[in-house]
């Protein structure tokens, strides 16, 4: 595998180095020596699986709030996604930056997310799948949130939004300043009813 930092603190972009032959290929996905040796959190205690039916399917923008310390491998395994992550994290150096990576089934590219990022994505073409292995389950009530289309944050999405949960286009617009330094900083209010992944 090839693991590269990006711009934001905590988010890896995970490669495979494929072996291939006449049956096709194969890879490793994840390593725990490696992760670690790398720095990145490696416990996983919950898998879960996003099929998305329409391009343009937005999922996000949120994170588990602490104390729940929320790490994610996400890797798509059927069409293609934007992944975007943005430092959710008050006084880190790249407060409000995002990163964004495209994930497709056919360049089996992963990306690690350390906790405290809001982490979403787009589908780029219709059937789109995504898994995450995640370092603790979900926890109800610590679920926190940025809008996707937040004027702050200036997130690209490449295509016009087709569907998005009414919990996700419910999460609060950051204020126009910076505020003080907590936890909770940009989800001030409690998050919407229901979970949306």
């Amino acid at each position: 595998m090839i693991l590269s930092p990006t711009a934001v603190e905590g988010v890896t972009i995970v490669d495979v180095e494929a072996f291939t032959d006449a049956r096709g290929l194969f890879a490793r996905t994840f390593c725990q020596e490696e992760f670690a040796a790398a720095g990145l959190e490696v416990a996983v205690a919950q898998c879960s699986v996003a099929y998305n039916r329409l391009a343009g399917t937005v999922r996000g923008m949120h994170w588990a709030g602490e104390p729940v310390r929320e790490t994610k491998l996400v890797r798509c395994t059927r069409g293609a996604l934007l992944d975007v992550v943005v430092d959710t994290r008050p006084g880190s150096p790249t407060y409000l930056q995002h990163v964004s990576v495209e994930l497709t089934a056919e360049n089996h590219r992963a990306l690690f997310i350390a906790a405290g990022l809001a982490h979403g994505y787009q589908t780029l073409v219709d059937d789109t799948e995504a898994t995450y292995q995640m370092s603790v389950p979900f926890t109800p009530g610590h679920d926190r949130g940025v809008r996707f289309d937040d004027p702050r944050l200036g997130i690209a999405w490449p295509l016009p939004v087709s569907v998005i949960s009414d919990k996700d286009r419910a999460w609060p617009l950051l204020p126009a300043t910076d505020i003080p330094s907590s936890e909770t900083a940009p989800a001030p209010v409690p998050a919407p009813a229901g979970r949306s992944a």
